[in-house]
């Protein structure tokens, strides 16, 4: 069921990472950590352009490695392309980004802005992300399963280094 109101809708998920907020934050300003553990399980990422400050881009492909998937891709049946803006850095603390899907399909069309978090705790540091502005054409549910998975990878990335 789709939320037909005009309020944007915001998805969000969360975790503790047993590791510092440096280790965390360094993982979004290295391409290959950040491809190494930004796309969900099942999909494998490719960067082609990569430029960490504030109002630089990124533009990424995250492709289904299986190709019986339940999930379509919203660029092609197995392949997201998106395109993302640097909006803003806080070393070890924030991280905001501007993303758009390239899709044909305007269920998937729009800025989303992903606000990830960084907070200190004692076991390490807890990760929230916060989607605001998600196209209509991604499942809340579906959604909810990517960000989960997305931490996870994090987590096994940034806990073993």
């Amino acid at each position: 069921m789709n939320d037909k109101s005009n309020k944007p809708r915001i998805d969000s998920a969360s975790r503790v990472i047993k590791a510092s907020p440096q280790t965390i934050y360094k993982a979004f300003v290295d391409p290959n950590a950040l491809v190494s553990w930004l796309p969900p399980k099942d999909m494998k990422g490719h960067i082609y352009e990569f430029d960490a400050r504030d109002g630089g881009a990124y533009r990424m492909s995250l492709t289904y490695v299986d190709t019986d998937h339940s999930l379509q891709g919203k660029t092609s049946e197995n392949t997201d392309i998106i395109k993302g803006k640097f909006l803003e850095f806080v070393p070890n603390k924030r991280v905001v980004q501007l993303i758009e899907f390239e899709s044909e399909d305007p269920v998937y069309s729009g800025e989303m802005i992903m606000t990830w978090t960084l907070t200190a705790v004692p076991k390490g540091t807890k990760v929230s992300i916060d989607c605001k502005n998600v196209p209509e054409g991604i499942q809340k549910a579906d959604h909810k399963v990517g960000l989960s998975s997305t931490l996870e990878n994090l987590a096994d990335y940034a806990e073993r280094i």
